[in-house]
């Protein structure tokens, strides 16, 4: 029998998208940018509460949107659940993005942007950030003058930490008249800023979120978009009816509600933050300002090699050869013990 299956030349024209995600059990994990501390304990104790006959029946969403609406201060029609924080970005391409349409992005940033506009057969106009990581709003205004149906701009950006500051957020808002913004704020607990508030002052804003980070929640996959009703009452028709599992729901509710811990986490993450940048730089290194729980690091000459024995050593890093050059890597901001192993085989480079 000679099948012919009619796939959409989009996706014949590239790769699967595949993430090293396995044999990183026991492992120093410092590349994912998750949680190593693990998530709260009321979020465990929400998720082993959950009975057969829960796990049985289809979720229920009004009760835990509004405990998550209460956690963003928003109203319950501004926001909208999805399976993940990429399922967060995806929504944007069903309900914004056709064939041969374009958007913006600037790099290097997270690839899920690029990735689902290949896959929505969209061409992609990519700034890039500055050798100092800044930035390039000039260039995003004039950018912006072509009308791409999304901007993505990861707020703060992965991998480089950057943060744009609002007042350069209120000229891409004010230039994007007829362009849906999708600020990324999958890392904005521990940057602490957000432009969740604007959203009922710029339709055009749509603010994307995880629980993957700060909450801990990156196995259960939960994510969240906000936005002025109306708005987002459009990208609502292209959701399915239950996008998110019960599993996540419980979690994802008791995770907000359990402040304190939140908040111990991503205190702990910032003093880290500080303190690993310090004793990264005292050994040589160049250590870019970072806003999120990691940093981007310049290992220079030295970079290969450290990078073979961290491996060697079971301690994970994300290396950035192909976007940055092979000097570069991205790590997460880990429990101070994770930190200190790594740092044990950074020798002194200057």
């Amino acid at each position: 029998m000679n099948v012919r299956l009619p796939v959409r030349k989009a996706i014949l024209g590239r790769r699967t998208y595949e993430v090293p995600a396995e044999g990183r059990f026991g492992k120093i994990r410092l590349d994912f940018n998750e949680n190593t501390l693990g998530c709260g304990k009321a979020a465990r104790r929400a998720v082993a509460g959950l009975s057969a006959k829960t796990l049985a029946m289809y979720p229920e969403y009004t009760r835990p949107t509004r405990t998550l609406a209460r956690y963003f201060a928003v109203r319950a029609e501004e926001i909208a659940l999805t399976n993940g924080g990429d399922d967060a970005l995806r929504v944007f391409f069903d309900t914004f993005v056709e064939p041969r349409s374009h958007i913006l992005i600037c790099e290097p940033t997270f690839p899920m942007y690029r990735y689902y506009a290949e896959i929505a057969g969209a061409e992609v106009k990519a700034l890039r950030y500055s050798a100092t990581m800044a930035f390039p709003l000039e260039e995003a205004l004039t950018a912006l003058r072509e009308k791409p149906r999304v901007l993505f701009l990861a707020n703060p950006n992965n991998p480089t930490g950057t943060l744009v500051a609002k007042r350069a957020i209120v000229k891409i808002l004010r230039a994007a008249t007829e362009t849906a913004v999708v600020l990324d704020e999958a890392y904005s607990e521990f940057s602490g800023e957000s432009v969740v508030p604007w959203i009922r002052r710029y339709p055009q804003l749509f603010v994307a979120k995880t629980f993957s980070k700060a909450a801990g929640l990156a196995g259960l996959r939960l994510g969240a978009v906000l936005a002025q009703r109306d708005s987002l009452a459009l990208v609502k028709r292209a959701l399915p009816p239950y996008p998110v599992n019960v599993a996540a729901l419980a979690a994802g509710a008791a995770a907000v509600e359990d402040k304190k811990s939140l908040n111990d986490y991503v205190r702990e993450v910032k003093r880290l933050r500080t303190w690993f940048t310090n004793e990264l730089k005292k050994r040589g290194a160049r250590v870019f300002p970072s806003a999120g729980n990691f940093v981007l690091v310049d290992f220079g000459d030295a970079g290969p090699t450290l990078f073979r024995e961290f491996e060697r050593r079971g301690i994970l890093v994300r290396e950035r050869r192909k976007d940055l050059g092979p000097s570069f890597a991205r790590i997460s901001i880990g429990m101070e013990s994770e930190l200190q192993k790594l740092l044990k085989f950074v020798p002194r480079m200057v």
